[in-house]
């Protein structure tokens, strides 16, 4: 009697193991392996191709990732354009005239299309050329993983509330990533992002002209570029990395030492608070931070994607099918 209720109390672990497992182990790296061998190769040359004509694009791309994820899972919501009865996430105050990349997005969606049509999904194309651009950028290597399904919805508000604004400070930068399952390690790894990319007048005045933990000849070269008044330049955009803006490397922890991070919320990171050693341990060792930058891009991916019967797979990027 004992030998079959320890049988049956086995089979019963088992059996929830594999429906536990099955909600998070439908991501895979090699998801596409069979349905689409030319993926990963047909999404890197047009990665590189965009970045080749436009450094910046590589950021771009990232961006677009960390606001799709951050928006309700990794989904592709944030490529759906709004029409005359769909609202989607293109205006909402984080992304409106300041994510881009869509045509890229568009571009290789298109490459893809002619290489095994109907197959996959924007929102992994996003996540591989997040990954695609960062190592065209020099930045570190890793498995993507594979098998998300896009969303037929969209959310303007949850845009707007999701994806922490550059006015952030330390706790609701921690808070914010800690209720998406990452860690306050990750948080400021993922941070690290500001290693590429630019940043418009209008997110960083107040830092610029307000602020005191800032570096004053640091500060007068950006107020150069970005008038004091509202409405004036506020669409100019300067490096969020002053030393390699187009190299992924770990000068942006360098510069949050010399207090030169260019955003209010890329200061909180090294402000005398829990963060700062683990700033000085990027700053000084380029490896860890990119160890530790894969493993959070890993993680942040894995944020309630849709899979199995769940979503589906647009047809254009775009727009619902």
């Amino acid at each position: 009697m004992a030998a079959s209720s320890s049988f049956v109390a086995i089979v019963t672990l088992a059996f929830l193991l594999f429906f536990m497992g099955s909600t998070n182990a439908q991501l895979s790296t090699n998801f596409y392996s069979s349905s689409c061998p030319k993926l990963l190769s047909t999404v890197q040359s047009t990665v590189k191709s965009a970045i080749s004509k436009e450094a910046r694009m590589g950021a771009s791309l990232l961006r677009l990732f960390f606001h799709d994820c951050f928006v309700n899972g990794c989904d592709g919501s944030i490529l759906l354009d709004d029409t005359s009865n769909f609202i989607g996430e293109k205006n909402a105050a984080p992304n409106r005239n300041s994510a881009r990349g869509f045509e890229v997005i568009d571009n290789i969606k298109s490459a893809v299309e002619k290489v095994c049509p109907g197959v996959v999904s924007c929102a992994d194309i996003l996540a591989i050329s997040a990954r695609d651009s960062v190592v065209t950028l020099g930045g570190p290597n890793w498995n993507v993983k594979l098998g998300r399904r896009d969303s037929k919805t969209a959310s303007q508000a949850a845009a707007n509330t999701s994806i922490p604004p550059p006015t952030s400070n330390l706790n609701q930068l921690i808070s914010r990533f800690n209720s998406l399952g990452l860690s306050t390690r990750d948080m400021v790894a993922l941070a690290g992002s500001h290693t590429i990319g630019q940043a418009r007048c209008t997110s960083f005045r107040a830092r610029i002209y307000n602020e005191t933990n800032i570096d004053r000849s640091f500060a007068q070269t950006r107020q150069s570029n970005c008038p004091r008044t509202t409405g004036s330049g506020d669409n100019n955009l300067a490096p969020l990395d002053i030393l390699t803006p187009t190299k992924f490397d770990s000068n942006y922890y360098k510069n949050l030492i010399q207090n030169k991070g260019l955003l209010h919320s890329d200061q909180q990171l090294f402000n005398g608070g829990s963060t700062d050693s683990i700033v000085r341990t990027y700053s000084n060792n380029q490896n860890t931070f990119n160890s530790d930058f894969a493993a959070a891009m890993i993680k942040m991916g894995d944020i309630s994607p849709l899979t199995g019967s769940n979503g589906e797979i647009r047809k254009n990027c775009r727009k619902l099918n």
